[in-house]
């Protein structure tokens, strides 16, 4: 029956969005665990962050104390950048989370700032200012990632409240009313087949009664037995 076989589909179906709603909570659940690492990382790397400005901002007075104005020289060496920043993908429970990191290309154009005076200053300067973009990408790649994460994790859980309180209602409710269908149907049906035996019943009764009154009056002719011998008369030829 076509309402049979649709109840059947549904109910692959509902079991198919269960299964989902179910994978999609376990999604969830794994991305609410990393989202918490995710902040702890990003908490610790702003506090370290803010510990090498303050020595870059020494670092600076030093160098500037010792060596004098350095901006000018450094200007004009610059050629291309040294430090530079390419992106990857990691794969978090489906979610691609965007990753950064820098690397270093080129020689160094200051090798020889600071001769005249303040070079050891001018080297940790560089070391400090190098530790600081290390930790500026690291700190970009982190809250990037946070906020992709944050995102699925609501888009999931939106995901999860749609098929549970809409498409697996909807779905159930469907069900319900082909199951009252078939039920209606099946009574009618039986309904339909009592009163056909009924009929039956009563034209076998009416038609047992002619018979009954025929055979009364004797209009009945009863069939001839072949088995019975029966001899022909004779004719008479004149």
């Amino acid at each position: 029956m076509p309402l049979a076989e649709e109840i059947s589909n549904r109910k692959v179906v509902g079991s198919g969005n269960r299964a989902e709603k179910d994978g999609d909570r376990a999604v969830g659940r794994l991305l609410q665990k990393v989202k918490p690492k995710l902040l702890k990382k990003i908490i610790e790397t702003k506090m370290l962050m803010g510990e090498v400005m303050r020595e870059v901002a020494f670092s600076l007075a030093e160098a500037k104390f010792t060596a004098g104005d350095f901006s000018t020289t450094v200007i004009q060496n610059v050629n291309k950048a040294q430090v530079k920043i390419r992106a990857k993908k990691d794969n978090v429970a489906g979610v691609t989370l965007p990753v950064f990191e820098h690397y270093h290309e080129g020689t160094d154009n200051y090798e020889l700032t600071g001769l005249a005076g303040g070079g050891e200053q001018l080297a940790k300067l560089k070391r400090n200012y190098a530790k600081a973009v290390e930790l500026l990408v690291e700190l970009a790649s982190l809250q990037t990632s946070f906020v992709t994460l944050d995102e699925a994790i609501k888009i999931t859980d939106r995901h999860v409240n749609a098929i549970e309180h809409v498409i697996i209602p909807r779905i159930e409710h469907t069900l319900a009313y082909i199951i009252t269908e078939l039920d209606e149907r099946e009574q009618e049906e039986f309904y339909r087949l009592r009163k056909i035996q009924e009929k039956k019943k009563i034209l076998k009764e009416k038609s047992d009664k002619d018979l009954e009154q025929r055979r009364a009056a004797k209009e009945v002719i009863e069939p001839a037995n072949l088995l019975v011998e029966k001899k022909d008369e004779d004719f008479l030829f004149e």
